[in-house]
């Protein structure tokens, strides 16, 4: 696939897109005064899987799709994508995921004010562990993001002749980010992707919400460094088995 300035724009925009769907699920089912309140684990996995998968619909053609910092760095390491790219890549992923945070605020204003507890604002951006230990934090946002890039790879290799370049068959995006939910989400919340967790962070922290506390920044490294951690070594591990 040949990176253009439409690439970048692409994913931007996608993983604006990304965060505003995927982040409004949780702001939908968490905040006060919403319709959805108390939808429940399951209704986040069902969203944030259809939150990835319908801009990777939409942009796979123009970008590869990837909206995850994370997953450009795992496939530039195995020689899926060019690294002179990965920078701008980055970029762009990480403002879309800055403003699709604060789309969401803009769309649940009222919503977030109506809402008192800090834990479940700072929640509608980003993740948290069930149970705070950092060293395990990351071995858990690993473990997920290695099984995310490791099917995305492999999957996209047995239907695909480029794996940055997966075509209209996303379904498969979708039971990809649904399996790592319900398997390995319920320890960190499965971030796996820095563009979805600490650029919402970022504007958690700017953002005029009352009643928001702290933004965490404590927790801000687990979700970069475990899934870097894990895209890479589930890219290498994809690279040899699968693609030999």
């Amino acid at each position: 696939m040949e990176v253009t300035m439409l690439s970048y724009m692409s994913e931007f925009i996608g993983t604006a897109l990304l965060v505003l769907l995927g982040d409004g699920v949780c702001a939908a089912v968490n905040l006060e005064k919403s319709g959805f309140k108390g939808g429940g684990a399951v209704y986040i996995m069902l969203g944030w899987g259809l939150a990835v998968m319908l801009p990777a619909m939409a942009f796979g053609a123009q970008s590869g799709a990837h909206f995850n910092p994370v997953l450009t760095v795992g496939l530039a390491v195995i020689g899926a994508f060019p690294w002179a790219a990965v920078p701008g890549y980055i970029v762009a992923q990480m403002l879309g995921g800055l403003v699709g945070a604060i789309l969401v605020w803009v769309v649940y204003r009222p919503q977030f004010a109506a809402t008192e507890d800090a834990d479940t604002i700072r929640g509608t951006f980003c993740t948290s562990p069930q149970v705070r230990n950092i060293p395990q934090n990351i071995l858990c946002e690993a473990a997920a993001t290695f099984a995310l890039v490791f099917f995305i790879v492999a999957i996209g290799h047995a239907g695909m002749t480029n794996v940055s370049d997966v075509g209209l068959n996303y379904f498969f995006v979708y039971a990809i980010i649904m399996s790592c939910g319900f398997s390995l989400g319920g320890t960190t919340g499965f971030a796996m992707n820095p563009a979805r967790d600490l650029s919402p962070r970022i504007a958690h922290a700017i953002l005029p919400i009352p009643n928001k506390g702290s933004s965490d920044w404590g927790y801000a490294l687990v979700p970069v460094v475990g899934p870097l951690i894990g895209a890479i070594l589930g890219a290498l591990l994809a690279s040899a088995v699968i693609l030999g």
